[in-house]
């Protein structure tokens, strides 16, 4: 039998669909031939330690070993994997680092004994040719030494600090996505080389993600002709990158902190008010109130506040076919700093069924909220209530419905999210079911169960002083 969505034209307008739209971007960027050797990438957010203010003088700063403390492997699920999670010449890249700051003139340190055989040949080779031209050859400059030694290491890779994915598949199409990240973390200290003391240690945090999508159809599309497509991509964000942002941070801060404890100084006394200094200043005060994945934790919903919703509601009771129709509310929400919170809603909108139950509905709830994230910009919330509802579209048949049957009371239980767009105005996505106390909301009273409703809607919040 043949399945008319998929005859002719069509099959191969869903092939092509599949392929070009849900990973554009690999196919759009997929390699065809050898690529050529290029200049390295810059980290992302190199504009921060690229755009400091200049020193009055730079440091001279010796690096011997910063190197990966981790001991970490790459996580493998196919058995044992030697190869190392993080690179090994972290060395090179604070090196690097310390020279775009454009504070610091790093010396040769890390193979010392290199260098000092190269001299030993200079200082030889020279003295033969003084012994045969009788000429006498200049002696080698000294060694530049260092002021401050800088310390530290990658000392620490997370992996699998957080992961999720989500899919759907229906009649043999659909997707699925898949993501990781992992996270490495860096110590850097400056040492004074006249007394040992530790000026400053610093530490930074850096996130690598790793991501999968793929998408598929598997389908006959005709008497023995079965159509499979698949598609998909992966991203893996580079560890050498990601060390080399961290270590970039790092700098970064080791050179701010410096500057406000006076070890070192600006060429400008007025760059300490420099945009790139107030926004790490800014960054360290957020970072004290974040928790471990960075997310900033603070009071950010007020104890009172409004909100209005609108969206789709579904009877479901002892008529069959039912149909989606509106709904609206307004409302006062009453909140705590501990997640607990209050709404008090009224609002109106439609039952139906495709035929026979078609009516308006008039409700007054209240709702008891607990948001899981109460410090975040976005929170999951639980809801639990009850109220009750009236039925009729016009103030004289609310009225009239009311004397003749009263009250139709009902309980609740949904669950939502928001997300501040503002300090003060936040987007609200929630999904609901309402449970009525009889079922005589359709007239009809059969079945196990009473008659229920379920509602969907997108509303605003807005809350009052912040």
């Amino acid at each position: 039998m043949q399945h008319k969505l998929f005859k002719g034209p069509k099959a191969l307008f869903l092939l092509a669909l599949v392929c070009l739209f849900p990973s554009c971007v690999p196919y759009f960027n997929q390699p065809m031939q050898p690529s050529r050797a290029m200049l390295g990438a810059p980290a992302p957010n190199s504009d921060d330690l690229l755009d400091l203010p200049a020193p009055q003088q730079k440091i001279v700063a010796a690096v011997y070993k910063f190197r990966d403390q981790t001991g970490q492997y790459k996580p493998s699920e196919l058995g044992a994997n030697w190869s190392t999670a993080v690179t090994q010449g972290a060395t090179s890249i604070l090196i690097n680092a310390l020279a775009e700051s454009e504070w610091f003139i790093p010396i040769e340190r890390e193979n010392l004994g290199n260098l000092l055989n190269e001299r030993k040949i200079i200082r030889s080779t020279r003295a033969e040719a003084e012994a045969i031209t009788g000429k006498r050859e200049p002696n080698l400059p000294g060694l530049l030494f260092a002021g401050v030694v800088l310390e530290g290491g990658i000392i620490s890779y997370d992996a699998n600090v957080i992961t999720g994915g989500a899919g759907l598949r229906y009649f043999g199409a659909g997707g699925s996505g898949q993501y990781r990240e992992d996270k490495v973390t860096v110590y850097l200290r400056a040492i004074s080389t006249s007394t040992g003391e530790v000026l400053k240690s610093v530490y930074t945090t850096k996130t690598i993600l790793s991501q999968a999508v793929d998408f598929g159809v598997f389908r006959y599309v005709n008497f023995k002709r079965l159509l499979e497509v698949e598609t998909g991509f992966t991203y893996n964000e580079p560890t050498e990158i990601a060390v080399k942002e961290a270590i970039n941070k790092a700098v970064q801060s080791l050179v701010i902190e410096g500057i406000k404890e006076g070890y070192w100084k600006l060429q400008n006394a007025d760059d300490i008010n420099s945009p790139i200094i107030r926004e790490y200043e800014q960054e360290k005060q957020d970072i004290a109130n974040a928790d471990i994945h960075g997310n900033l934790l603070e009071d950010r919903r007020s104890l009172v506040g409004i909100s209005a919703a609108a969206g789709a509601m579904l009877y479901r009771g002892d008529y069959a076919d039912p149909e989606i129709r509106s709904v609206a509310d307004v409302g006062l929400k009453i909140s705590s700093r501990n997640g607990l919170g209050l709404d008090l809603k009224l609002g109106r909108g439609v039952l139906a069924t495709s035929e026979i139950f078609d009516v308006t509905i008039n409700y007054a709830e209240i709702n008891l909220n607990y948001n899981l994230f109460p410090k975040m910009r976005y929170t999951p919330y639980v809801q639990l209530g009850g109220g009750a509802l009236v039925m009729g579209s016009g103030v004289s048949e609310i009225f009239e419905d009311f004397g003749d049957r009263g009250l139709n009371p009902y309980l609740k239980a949904g669950v939502g999210l928001e997300y501040l767009l503002t300090r003060n105005i936040g987007l609200d996505l929630s999904a609901a079911s309402s449970y009525m106390l009889d079922d005589g909301l359709d007239e009809v009273a059969q079945g196990r169960f009473n008659d229920y409703y379920w509602t969907a809607k997108l509303g605003i919040n807005y809350y009052f002083g912040l």
